[in-house]
């Protein structure tokens, strides 16, 4: 814990010291004058670490300063001193001048960039790997990390670093460590070709896993998306819909349109200035998915009726039937989104990133071919290399066999649904259906939200008038009350009767 400074000491200021032993004089307070000598010893005053204010120059008019100048604050000039002062710092250092020149660090001898040979230095340290295992998996084939390899590649010492390296025969613990490490590695015939085909090795089958992955991704999508009854079925609902508004116009009696239609449903707006197309649409469909569904659930119709029965005007337009159909088709309708979720996966998928990685796979497995050729000596790294390539080779061979064929897929979904497409429009389909499930998904929570929110008013509304019902029947007179008051006569005769039969 830092002691508080001392307060100041209330004793008679001693004679003048001589210049230069100011800092030994007894504490008193200033008024904080912007002399450089103390007013009082003569001597020059203890510089301070600096304050960096803003200065302002003198000012013309009557301002605050004017009054604060004159003020009676005073500070401890001492205390300050020994919180602020450079003096101890400076006597410090110069008291220690000789032991700090005794603990100073080896001046290193530089070979390569300071900047590439620091960076190499922090993530050897970092990925707390020696030079022996390193220098042991570049020549056996052994695995290394693969941002260790990377980085090993991005700091090769230059053709003129690579010389001075070779050519240094003084003490190598003057050396620092990036360049003793890259001394040993520049001594193994073809160290960074190794490296490069090391990493080759090492990463292929993370880059082969990924692009099947995608491909993958890109054939359940568009299975699914051309043989989704729903969709096809909303696809309908929009062109019967659009060729409704679009009556009389150039624009009607359409037989298809563009996808990117779908992106445009909300931008049109009824006459309420709430409801859009899109409501609408989904709305329409939600019922018709609502009266099929709630139809197949019960199993009452024969197999001769057919998918078009579901719109016909037979069905229960009950309010209590209008909410199951609600309900149901609105289950129905929010599966869509569950249903293409490959479909908003491969609206991500970079289909020229897939292309240039198979070239790059392909043009590194050439390098690591022509490598291994110039390898004049059996090592245990020309072994374990030959063995990669042979497998390499079937992987990317089958990869390229495998791309072409899934493009071609996407290509011709782009065609059903768009007609002839370009180079692109397929991945682009994707891309189209993945913003439409967004918009659906949205008009369908706000649906739910709408019709959860009427059948709590309805619900409160029901046990209100249940309970002015009940209330109304509770103050009217029971039946055997009127009929005693009515008929007077029968009530004693039905009551002389029971005396009797109480007798008997």
């Amino acid at each position: 814990m830092v002691e508080p400074p001392p307060p100041p000491k209330l004793v008679r200021p001693p004679p003048a010291p001589p210049k230069g032993a100011a800092g030994k004089r007894q504490g008193h307070s200033s008024s904080g004058d912007a002399s450089d000598v103390d007013s009082e010893t003569g001597a020059a005053k203890t510089k301070l670490k600096p304050f960096f204010w803003d200065k302002m120059a003198n000012p013309d008019q009557k301002m605050v300063w004017h009054e604060i100048s004159a003020g009676s604050f005073q500070f401890n000039e001492e205390a300050m001193e020994s919180l602020f002062g450079y003096n101890d710092g400076n006597k410090n250092k110069s008291g220690q001048r000789g032991e700090s020149s005794r603990d100073s660090p080896v001046q290193y001898i530089q070979i390569i960039d300071p900047r590439k040979a620091q960076n190499l230095s922090i993530l050897l340290r970092a990925l707390n790997v020696t030079t022996e295992e390193v220098v042991e998996a570049i020549k056996e084939g052994n695995e290394l990390p693969v941002e260790l390899l990377q980085t090993l590649l991005k700091m090769a010492p230059t053709t003129e670093e690579e010389l001075k390296l070779r050519l240094y025969s003084g003490d190598v613990n003057l050396l620092g460590p990036a360049e003793r490490f890259l001394k040993i590695l520049v001594d193994i015939p073809f160290a960074f070709k190794r490296i490069e085909s090391l990493l080759f090795m090492i990463s292929l089958q993370e880059e082969v896993s990924g692009i099947k992955e995608s491909l993958s991704t890109l054939e359940v999508a568009c299975k699914k998306l051309r043989n989704s009854r729903l969709f096809l079925k909303l696809l309908e609902a929009v062109l019967k819909t659009g060729n409704r508004m679009n009556v009389g116009t150039f624009r009607g009696d359409a037989q298809a349109f563009k996808l990117d239609t779908l992106l445009k449903l909300s931008d049109v707006k009824g006459t309420d200035g709430k409801t859009t197309l899109l409501n609408f649409v989904v709305l329409e469909i939600i019922r018709s998915e609502g009266v099929r569904a709630l139809r197949l659930q019960s199993k009452s119709f024969s197999s001769v009726r057919t998918e078009e029965d579901t719109n016909n005007n037979s069905t229960d337009s009950s309010p209590q039937s209008v909410e199951r159909y609600r309900s149901t088709g609105l289950q129905v309708v929010s599966g869509l989104t569950t249903e293409l979720e490959d479909v908003k996966r491969a609206a991500v998928i970079d289909a020229d990133g897939l292309a240039a990685t198979l070239t790059n796979l392909s043009g590194s497995l050439t390098n690591a071919r022509e490598f291994l050729k110039s390898m004049e000596e059996e090592s245990d790294f020309e072994k374990a290399l030959a063995g990669f390539i042979e497998r390499a080779d079937a992987d990317i061979k089958w990869l390229k066999e495998e791309e072409e064929r899934i493009m071609a897929l996407v290509k011709s979904s782009a065609d059903y649904f768009h007609g002839k497409s370009a180079k692109n429009e397929g991945l682009r389909l994707f891309a189209i259906v993945r913003d439409f499930l967004i918009m659906l998904e949205k008009v369908c929570r706000q649906i739910k939200e709408t019709t959860t929110s009427a059948t709590k008013t309805r619900t409160h509304s029901g046990k209100k008038e249940t309970q002015v019902m009940m209330m109304q029947d509770s103050n009217q007179p029971s039946t055997d009350n009127i009929q005693q008051r009515l008929f007077p006569a029968i009530a004693e005769r039905r009551d002389d009767s029971s005396d009797d039969s109480d007798d008997e």
